[in-house]
């Protein structure tokens, strides 16, 4: 039994991975990717069926997941980075889940004949969208910081109210319809409700208490946060069942407004275990789904339902709570547009249909077939269509790759201008007004802040920017600024100059697991290159044809020219590396530091 259940585990976890994978190659959504090859696991070709695999253990690790999952997406909820929208988020998650609940609800009794029991119930659930399926597309579209930020907010703060208006439904319907139950029901869930927010906020502040005044050790700082989050999410749904989701939210939250200095680490570390978790669960989930239930989406009641949430009950909704907001209607379109469901509404719906059908309320069995129906519907929909209505209404970032830039010196910024010239996103960030004037002088964009400062991310979207240059003349900055931003960049797009070992910042050794990927041929400095430039070498662009081939171009050039990059015909930007092998084709453009002739 062991075995069987060690190697289960080990397919799912290998098929989520292989998911995420295969979306960053194909650039496809990837929770589009995960829906699919779970169904092909699953009901298609029959390899697992995690829920008969797993047993007792299926129900309380999804739980257990969407709780963390839950919770790292709240460690982004800072006040800060909604200064100015307030008033429309706060109406989105207020007003609008509320219509939406009643919109959905009238959708579901009138639409998909559902009794009105069942239909409030249901209708609850599907107010809520996830960070489990909004941040993956925010990741992937590249959203302005406005539209990305409602997005992003609606999504981790209404999920748990979604599970709590089911509850409250359910106690409500129990209060009208069974006689043994009382008003005292409906009450005491409501205090259950408080009472798993004080939890997450107690826990939440303890934790930034004690991390700020050391108490917690640098290497037990993970293992406490993820064991304090599974104690405010099974101490509160012991209390009352799907108030854990609320508890670990207001935890989150918590944590992200008190600003403690170890909260960058602790949302890398959860970010690294939500991407497994949310990949691992979506697995199980649709692998878990057996063809009857498949096979009945396609009912014309359910597809109607479904068509009825995507194009009336969401455009209407988001539409009525913002207005008299400051949200433009672009950005009313795309949100209206964008709400795909995801694991929180499969398992709490997945839990009430049992419970309904228990109760009495037989109607309540198409409920799975309904969820993931609205579920796989809205993934498609808007997986695929989330990044070219954005382009369309202009509220994308640059498709082409971005650059940034940190450390303001007569290189960097003839360099930055050099990408400029060729249509590159370009940013130069220093903390120094002085060294700001190089950018300044050669009309690129710059950001007069600390790039290593907790203020940067709120000062600066660096959405559109793929690569980060760390340029400035001391090797230690360099390599720390390569080191603070791997999690995020990856090493494959955090670059710095070679280390010297002249005058300044001593250093001849540095480990290449915390340092960025060296630039150029490996040899030239921070000193030879601006040198170069005080002795008149210029910045060239040559572009590559079928008569003037790229080894036309090497063999051109002079022995003491450094090629620095390939501005694809793409729009991509490809740096020049010791170990890479780069080589041009016609249309593309390369920019190098050459002698004048």
């Amino acid at each position: 039994m062991l075995e069987n259940l060690l190697m289960i585990m080990m397919i799912i976890g290998a098929l989520g991975v292989l998911s995420q994978w295969i979306a960053w190659r194909t650039r496809l959504p990837a929770i589009v990717v995960m829906a699919i090859v779970g169904l092909l696991a699953g009901p298609v070709f029959g390899i697992i069926n995690p829920e008969a695999d797993l047993g007792d253990l299926y129900g309380p690790l999804i739980s257990i997941a969407v709780g963390i999952i839950l919770f790292e997406g709240s460690l982004n909820l800072d006040f800060r980075e909604i200064k100015g929208m307030r008033k429309p988020v706060f109406r989105i998650v207020t007003v609008g889940a509320f219509l939406a609940w009643i919109f959905g609800s009238l959708a579901a009794h009138y639409v998909a004949g559902l009794s009105w029991a069942v239909a409030f119930v249901i209708g609850g659930i599907f107010i809520v969208t996830g960070p489990t399926v909004i941040l993956p597309l925010l990741r992937q579209a590249k959203l302005k910081p406005r539209a990305a930020a409602i997005l992003k907010w609606e999504g981790i703060v209404v999920d748990p109210f979604g599970a709590l208006l089911a509850v409250f439904s359910f106690e409500f319907i129990k209060f009208l319809t069974i006689e043994t139950v009382t008003f005292d029901a409906v009450i005491m869930f409501l205090l259950a409700s408080i009472l798993a927010g004080i939890i997450g906020a107690a826990f939440g502040y303890g934790i930034g208490w004690s991390f700020e005044r050391g108490l917690v050790p640098e290497f037990l700082k993970s293992p406490v946060v993820l064991v304090t989050v599974i104690m405010a999410f099974a101490l509160s749904d012991f209390i009352m069942h799907e108030t854990g989701l609320l508890a670990v939210t207001v935890m989150g939250m918590t944590i992200a407004n008190m600003h403690i200095s170890a909260i960058t680490d602790m949302r890398h570390f959860k970010e690294n275990i939500s991407i497994l978790l949310i990949s691992v669960i979506f697995i199980m989930l649709t692998a878990s789904l057996d063809r009857e239930t498949l096979l009945s989406i396609f009912d014309l009641n359910i597809m109607l339902f479904i068509l009825m949430m995507l194009f009336i009950i969401r455009p209407l909704t988001i539409f009525l709570s913002t207005m008299g907001t400051n949200l433009e209607f672009r950005e009313k379109l795309l949100v209206g547009w964008i709400a795909p469901r995801g694991i929180v509404a499969l398992t709490v719906s997945a839990y009430f249909a049992n419970v309904l059908i228990d109760a009495g309320f037989q109607d309540a069995e198409i409920l799975t077939s309904l969820t993931f129906g609205l579920v796989f519907g809205t993934v498609l929909a808007h997986g695929f269509s989330i990044g070219w209505l954005s382009r369309k209404l202009g509220l994308s970032t640059d498709t082409k790759d971005g650059v940034l830039f940190v450390g303001s010196n007569k290189f960097s910024a003839n360099f930055a201008k050099a990408l400029q010239d060729l249509g590159v996103p370009v940013i130069i960030t220093d903390a120094s007004s002085s060294r700001l004037t190089h950018a300044t002088k050669a009309e690129v964009p710059y950001e007069h802040e600390e790039i290593l400062s907790e203020q940067m991310e709120y000062q600066l979207d660096m959405t559109p920017y793929d690569y980060m240059l760390s340029v400035t003349e001391y090797d230690s900055y360099n390599t720390l600024v390569s080191a603070t931003f791997k999690p995020e960049y990856g090493k494959e797009h955090l670059f710095q100059l070679p280390l010297q070992t002249n005058e300044g910042d001593q250093l001849s050794e540095v480990s290449r697991h915390i340092s960025g990927t060296v630039l150029f041929d490996g040899q030239v400095t921070w000193t030879s290159l601006n040198e170069k430039i005080n002795d008149g070498f210029i910045f060239e662009k040559a572009t590559i044809t079928e008569s003037n081939t790229y080894d036309d171009f090497l063999n051109d050039r002079s022995e003491e020219d450094v090629i620095l990059a390939i501005v694809r015909q793409s729009g991509s930007v490809n740096f020049f590396t010791p170990e890479n092998n780069l080589t041009a084709e016609p249309g593309d453009q390369i920019i190098s530091l050459a002698k004048p002739e």
